[in-house]
């Protein structure tokens, strides 16, 4: 946010203004970790050190003077951290997929806190009807599960495979294999479950499809490196093979997502609309109604 506040610039941003909020009209207000070394320090140092690889940006970045201060495992801190986020009106929890119940005490506290809960992982909470049903009944907004990267292996894959219906093709079979070196992959390759069902929520996909386990490598830091394949058959049964390698930055992909989330998150609730925003769902692999 620093930057385009700085640069005015509108490289990566999907939709300047959405009801009247531009980028840089969001703050932070309160910032949650469960890292001893990042808990005390101000965001903006906390945000550079391990396990983040982010790549430092040509722009400077103000103190934010915004404490981090220790974050939720299960429930039985949920109070505190509600109380912390007095006065905010979005939580956006992007911890490590594969963590449930932490998902859901940060769910809690949003609730207590009268706070709209962005969740950007694959752990079920907006896909539970029981807690889709509290929110809508308090007012307020509840944005997920997953989400789609801006220019995501997701994304693309769906994006071909439509393609595929749209020009008259059968498809035979199709892959999917990802790699990546960020935190988040070394956690998912550990706790895959939820992951795998999301992303083949994504791409509606049937038996044809296949998704092989994520892989984890440090030396991609930050970058994801993502193989497609599709076999298909056009006019006369005749073949058509694809294969197509997709490499970016992956957090810098779910920022630009996470952007659009927060502030049609903040608008829902202006508005007074709980429950899930219908603009949220073309950013998400499982929105309400996808398989957990």
């Amino acid at each position: 946010m620093a930057l385009y506040r700085q640069t005015g610039s509108l490289v990566g941003i999907r939709r300047p203004m959405i009801d009247g909020l531009g980028v840089d009209d969001i703050d932070v207000v309160a910032a949650f970790a469960t890292s001893e070394e990042k808990i005390g320090r101000d965001l903006t140092e906390a945000i550079f050190m391990p396990p983040n690889n982010f790549p430092r940006l040509d722009c400077e970045l103000p103190r934010a003077d915004v404490p981090v201060t220790r974050g939720l495992v299960d429930a039985t801190e949920v109070g505190r951290v509600a109380a912390a986020l007095a006065g905010a009106e979005v939580l956006l929890y992007s911890a490590p997929s594969g963590r449930p119940e932490t998902a859901r005490a940060y769910a809690e506290a949003a609730y207590e806190a009268g706070a709209a809960f962005v969740n950007t992982t694959s752990d079920p909470v907006a896909r539970d009807p029981g807690w889709m049903g509290r929110f809508e009944a308090a007012g307020l907004p509840l944005i997920g599960d997953d989400l789609a990267s801006q220019f995501g292996t997701s994304v693309l894959h769906n994006a071909l495979l439509r393609l595929l219906e749209e020009r008259g093709l059968a498809l035979v079979s199709s892959y999917q294999v990802n790699l990546g070196g960020t935190d988040d992959f070394r956690n998912l390759v550990e706790n895959p479950s939820t992951k795998k069902q999301s992303k083949l929520n994504a791409l509606s996909a049937d038996d044809k499809v296949e998704l092989a386990p994520l892989g984890y490598l440090s030396q991609l830091k930050s970058r994801k490196v993502a193989h497609l394949n599709i076999e298909a058959q056009g006019w006369g049964e005749t073949a058509v093979s694809l294969d197509v390698k997709l490499t970016v930055h992956d957090p810098s992909g779910a920022a630009g997502v996470n952007i659009d989330l927060i502030r049609i998150a903040a608008n829902a609730l202006r508005n007074g609309l709980g429950g899930h925003p219908a603009d949220a769902t073309s950013l998400l692999k499982s929105p309400p109604g996808t398989a957990i």
